[in-house]
This record gives structure tokens, C-alpha cells and sequence, in this order.
């Protein structure tokens, strides 16, 4: 974690606006809601339009103001649409990489793993986010921004199986590490979640029971901590971060 002086906070000043890419379902429509309920305007992005639709109608019904953009976060065309949306709404507070793709699944092991799947889960988990991070930085940076990247603990650690999207999350979290080093207007967070019950936990796990994990809401609340308190740029782990006892 680096440490820092805690750059000045916008709140109350005007509406902060925050970019959350995959929130349609599981931890990106969780978070999503949280930050609206702290009073971020939303602008939101998934492939499935119809999950995505319903995701947004959860967040207005509740009070919040989002603007929905159905698309793949690898296609430029759609980073620029979620670009031209923060700059219709005037500033971006936060951009939260979170979509992302398990891969192959069931998980396969390296030696087998087929060379067009891990292309494909590079793309998705790390030359997306870097790509649309690219795209919002100036507004980021005149905002004194913050970017979230969702990482995983097999980025660190060598699990049997996870070697294509570990070391995709790999890669993320040390261009996290880097874009921390050379933004020191924006802070740059990347933060592994632990095991949740998501769809994509369960395609790693195909036909097992999931049900022990904890559904994303539940830890929200630490996400919320690192974000409204503009925690020092570093790798965070959601269970540190939330309140002792939850």
C-alpha cells in the first residue's frame, strides 16, 4: 500500500459522477447500488442489455440517477461511448473497472489451456481496463480522481486451474501498481473481492454448490471505505476493509 497525504475530497461540492463497467449482476451491479446510495450519479455498462436494463431500474427505483450503456468493454467503440456520456455529465469522480471473463471453464490446466481463451481473457481483464482508463484519465485527473480495479487473490497466489486469469489479473494488478506511480492527482486502488457467490464463481466451479460464499453486497461496505475515504493508492483486500465483526 502507498501511503500518502489524503488528496481533498469534492463531496458536497457537486454530484460525483462514477463509471462501473459489468454491473448488470454480481459484485458490479452490488457496488454500483452502494455508490448510489452514497450519492454518486451513475454511468453503467454490461453486455447483456436486457440484465443491464433491469440493473439500472433496481438503482432508479431506489433514487439513484444512472445512465445505462449496453456494450463489450473490448470494442473502442464502446469506450468511447461510455467517454462521451462522463463528458456529457461534466467531470468523472470514479471509473471501477470490474467487467471481466473467468476464461475457459470447466478451469483447465496451463499445458492445456487454449491459446485463444487466454488471448481473449487478456483482452478482457487487462487491455480493456487499461484502454478505457486511458480514455478518462483527464477527466479524472481535473476531478482528482480515483480508479478501482477488481483483481483477485490468483493473481497472487497459485491455484490449480487459475493460471489464465490469474496472470491476467496479474498483468492488472501491476499496471495498477504503475498507474499509481505516475498519477499522483488520480488514486489508483486495486482490490481483491474474495470468493463471492457470482455467476462467474460458479463457472469455475461448474455443478458444485457455491452457496457457502458470501453474496457481493455483503461486502460493499468496505468498498465504500476505501472509496469515500480516499484510502491511499495500494492493493486492498475487501475483508480488511470491512468493520470488525461483519
Amino acid at each position: 500500500m502507498r501511503l500518502g497525504a489524503p488528496l481533498p475530497s469534492v463531496k458536497g461540492m457537486e454530484t460525483q459522477i462514477a463509471l462501473v463497467t459489468g454491473a448488470s449482476r454480481g459484485l458490479g451491479r452490488a457496488l454500483a447500488a452502494g455508490l448510489a446510495r452514497e450519492g454518486y450519479d451513475l454511468i453503467i455498462d454490461a453486455r447483456d442489455a436486457v440484465a443491464l436494463d433491469a440493473a439500472a431500474a433496481e438503482i432508479r427505483w431506489d433514487g439513484g440517477t444512472v445512465t445505462a450503456i449496453p456494450g463489450d468493454v473490448t470494442d473502442p467503440a464502446h469506450r468511447l461511448a461510455l467517454l462521451r456520456a462522463a463528458e456529457r455529465a461534466g467531470r468523472l469522480d470514479l471509473l471501477v473497472n470490474n467487467a471481466g471473463t473467468l476464461g475457459a471453464s470447466p478451469l483447465p490446466a496451463l499445458a492445456d489451456y487454449p491459446a485463444d481463451e487466454l488471448r481473449t481473457a487478456f483482452e478482457v481483464n487487462v487491455i480493456a481496463p487499461i484502454a478505457l482508463t486511458q480514455l478518462v484519465l483527464p477527466l479524472l485527473r481535473a476531478a482528482g480522481g480515483a480508479v478501482l480495479n477488481i483483481t483477485s487473490d490468483a493473481a497472487v497466489e497459485a491455484y490449480a486451474g487459475w493460471g489464465g486469469y490469474g496472470a491476467a489479473k496479474a498483468a492488472l494488478e501491476q499496471a495498477s501498481n504503475v498507474l499509481a506511480a505516475e498519477e499522483l492527482a488520480v488514486r489508483v486502488w486495486w482490490a481483491d473481492p474474495g470468493d463471492l457467490r457470482t455467476d462467474m464463481h460458479q463457472q469455475a466451479f461448474p455443478g458444485e454448490d457455491i452457496s457457502d460464499r458470501p453474496l457481493p453486497q455483503t461486502i460493499v461496505p468496505g468498498f465504500v471505505r476505501l472509496i469515500t475515504g480516499r484510502l491511499p493508492s495500494g492493493r486492498y483486500r475487501a475483508a480488511h476493509l470491512l468493520p470488525a465483526g461483519r
